[in-house]
């Protein structure tokens, strides 16, 4: 079909779009079983803009995301599908994880997001608003999802998807040197091995996650905008490294608000399981202290302590990890074993 283009020809044929004064519109994902949701997103994102353009991961990147048994249609029948809705006007693909490198090449007017995304979430907002781009958010139908699709589909005519194994990782004290309510980029520095720690996990097909207790939040020392700068340090040089983190949680709340998100409670991995369909029976807990060993163990996660930041010395909880390791080398040493 013509819609379906690759992204060099299309960024070709939009700029010639954009020379006529057409606005173009943007927006990604697996869109994997097409549905109610998806039809009413897609249908307000060409509201907005003359042209939408609809990036869709390719089979190995939707994988990588969704886990193994995703995506159940193909890269080509998925593009075919998103060709024929009449507001789509063109179909491409990219190969990463992330979509930021298309939104580099496209540079489309708008890029549209749906979902419980937040504008300061996005790690993309920055690049697009810097070439003179504009972010928007669509919020999705609710309670309509491809998982909840899945879900209510009899397990008799599909066959049962496997569940994703994961790394749950502390951040202050076990990938990044321990400082006080941390939240200036510039301060941020990786501890040894952790770029090599972390290859290994990712390549011995691990989703890795972030877990992070921030009362600094919740005390009023920084905000949020200010943690969400240091991750984003972060992940730029993880993605160097071509180092992806699945995804970040963390808790804002101090000690005293008694809530039910701060590690050594699980409320941040319950969630994870749920959002990333995970087993935690096959899923590891690193960190340096000892919430985050008692958390990994009130989750039936195997736990693993890393003799870096507080180096389990805090005593804050009475309990033992399944291994000790001198950092993330080790301990992906470990988890390779």
């Amino acid at each position: 079909m013509k819609k379906i283009v690759n992204r060099e020809k299309l960024k070709r044929i939009l700029l010639k779009l954009k020379k006529n004064g057409k606005n173009i519109g943007f927006t990604n994902g697996v869109f994997d079983l097409l549905h109610v949701g998806h039809v009413t997103y897609l249908e307000k994102s060409k509201k907005l803009c003359d042209i939408l353009v609809v990036s869709l991961n390719t089979d190995d990147s939707a994988r990588k995301l969704k886990g193994n048994g995703r995506p159940i249609n193909t890269l080509k029948d998925r593009q075919k599908i998103m060709a024929s809705l009449r507001f789509v006007d063109y179909v491409t693909s990219h190969p990463e994880k992330s979509v930021r490198k298309t939104l580099e090449i496209l540079k489309p007017d708008l890029y549209i997001k749906g979902g419980d995304y937040k504008l300061k979430d996005l790690t993309s907002r920055s690049m697009v608003e810097k070439y003179g781009g504009r972010v928007v958010i669509i919020p999705m139908v609710e309670g309509k999802s491809t998982t909840n699709l899945l879900n209510s589909i009899s397990t008799k005519s599909i066959k049962k998807i496997k569940k994703n194994k994961s790394i749950f990782l502390d951040r202050d004290g076990t990938i990044n040197e321990e400082i006080t309510y941390l939240h200036e980029p510039e301060k941020l520095k990786l501890l040894p091995n952790v770029i090599k720690g972390l290859k290994l996990m990712q390549k011995l097909g691990y989703k890795l996650i972030i877990v992070t207790n921030q009362p600094g939040i919740g005390l009023g020392y920084f905000t949020k905008e200010d943690f969400f700068k240091v991750n984003l340090k972060m992940l730029k040089l993880f993605s160097k490294n071509k180092i992806y983190i699945d995804k970040i949680y963390y808790c804002p709340h101090s000690l005293s608000e008694n809530c039910s998100c701060r590690k050594p409670k699980i409320g941040l991995i319950k969630r994870a399981k749920e959002e990333l369909n995970l087993d935690l029976k096959k899923s590891y807990c690193i960190g340096d202290k000892t919430s985050d060993i008692l958390a990994g163990k009130k989750s039936g996660c195997k736990t693993i302590l890393v003799k870096t930041g507080q180096k389990g010395l805090d005593k804050g909880y009475k309990v033992k990890a399944d291994f000790i390791a001198k950092d993330l080398l080790g301990a992906a040493f470990f988890i390779k074993k």
